[in-house]
């Protein structure tokens, strides 16, 4: 099996994943809150519209359950196939939903039941294309293999808001309000089809074939996680939730933020995000690269602490012109978070076995998803009481990242040969 298949195939399905993720997320500040959730008041509709936001992610630890039951079971491709189903089966219909106005609450309970199958399917997702990357890699460059699967993050964010930048701009108000919002929803189901064409044409991974072939399955893995592996379960949560708040805030609520509460056109504050996931793009695989040299457990320490250091900075400067917007989000953004990012999923993958290592991976990654989903109900709450204080918002974001550093230090170095020194001396 050629590595730059298993790569592609991986990267492909992450990418338009996130997409159908993000592209909600974009729609919700543009149309969601007027037409499933009209309120004579702004700050509610807004309110509401984000909790369906935030039920995306709350649903997350649930794929990661079932994903990881039928990963560990039966292979990382099976499960990585269902994913892309469910992902882009529900984006599609969000395109095709009736509004309040048509079928009253009817249209709202639909659009909240599909983002909870969306972020079902993203719950599995994730952790399958870490495994599909890092259990192909040999020796040396696991944590570059790790990181591509992590691009789909930053690439599918900016063809989400983008693909509704251009349908917008090609349109009327009228019509985008009436149509034109549905068509990026729609284009998803074929680049659905693209990649699971993709995903069928690679193998099984070695490390779960190995595990298949021994006979050694486990029969219940999250059973089995949480009997012999909840400490590193717990960790996996602990590391996520500094870097979470701050990933969803500088990566979602950024464009309601920047817009409503510091007076910028959406143009310029997606502008900025554009310019801060195109750093990404740098960031991400020359950090993994780097990581297979120099540890990815101090990597993810160092940019914590940056982040730390600059999280009051952030929220000050963005104040002050769109030029400091641009450069705090190419700062924060692109290079620091994108440089504890492109560590994550392998540093998070080689804390368990591979007897259940995608159920113990995902578990731990999108139960801290699920907590730090509904950031932005709190922040709209924050911002409408204290305005956008950076020593509010900064010191919010500061209490996450101190919990996550106090995390690290039990978290166990992992050698280059990938395992970490307390199962390497088990």
């Amino acid at each position: 099996m050629k590595k730059s298949r298993v790569l592609l195939a991986s990267l492909v399905g992450s990418v338009i994943e996130w997409y159908d993720f993000y592209l909600y997320g974009t729609a919700t500040g543009l149309v969601f809150t007027s037409l499933f959730f009209p309120n004579h008041d702004p700050a509610i509709s807004l309110l509401l519209a984000f909790v369906t936001f935030g039920a995306g992610y709350a649903a997350r630890p649930i794929g990661s359950i079932l994903f990881g039951h039928l990963g560990d079971r039966i292979g990382r491709k099976a499960a990585l196939i269902f994913t892309l189903v469910g992902m882009g089966g529900s984006s599609m219909l969000i395109g095709v939903l009736p509004t309040y106005e048509q079928v009253g609450l009817i249209g709202p309970i639909l659009l909240v039941t599909l983002r909870l199958i969306q972020g079902i399917a993203l719950g599995g997702e994730w952790g399958g294309a870490i495994l599909l990357a890092t259990e192909y890699a040999h020796k040396g460059v696991r944590g570059l293999y790790g990181s591509i699967p992590q691009l789909g993050v930053p690439i599918g964010l900016v063809a989400g808001s983008f693909s509704l930048t251009i349908i917008n701009y090609l349109t009327t108000d009228s019509q985008f309000i009436a149509w034109g919002w549905r068509i990026p929803f729609l284009l998803s189901g074929v680049l659905i089809v693209i990649a699971i064409w993709i995903r069928k044409g690679i193998e099984e991974t070695p490390d779960f074939q190995q595990q298949k072939d021994s006979g050694d399955i486990a029969r219940v893995p999250i059973i089995e996680t949480f009997r012999h592996d909840w400490r590193n379960v717990v960790r996996a949560i602990g590391l996520k939730i500094g870097d979470g708040y701050f990933n969803v805030f500088i990566m979602s609520f950024i464009l309601v933020y920047a817009t409503t509460y510091l007076g910028y056109s959406r143009e310029t504050a997606l502008g900025a995000l554009t310019v801060g996931c195109a750093t990404m793009l740098l960031t991400i695989p020359i950090v993994g690269y780097l990581s297979d040299f120099i540890g990815r457990k101090v990597i993810y320490v160092g940019g914590l602490i940056l982040m730390f250091l600059l999280a009051v900075p952030y929220f000050s400067m963005i104040n002050k012109g769109s030029a400091w917007l641009y450069i705090m989000e190419v700062v924060v953004l692109g290079v620091v978070w994108g440089a504890i990012f492109a560590t994550q999923g392998t540093l998070f993958s080689e804390l368990f076995p591979a007897k259940v290592r995608y159920t113990g991976l995902s578990v731990g990654y999108q139960v801290a998803a699920a907590i730090v989903g509904f950031g932005p109900m709190l922040w709209t709450t924050m911002a409408e009481s204290y305005g956008p204080s950076p020593w509010v918002f900064g010191g919010f974001m500061m209490a996450g990242l101190v919990l996550s550093l106090v995390f690290c230090l039990f978290t166990p170095s992992v050698t280059t040969s990938g395992h970490s020194d307390k199962q390497k001396t088990a």
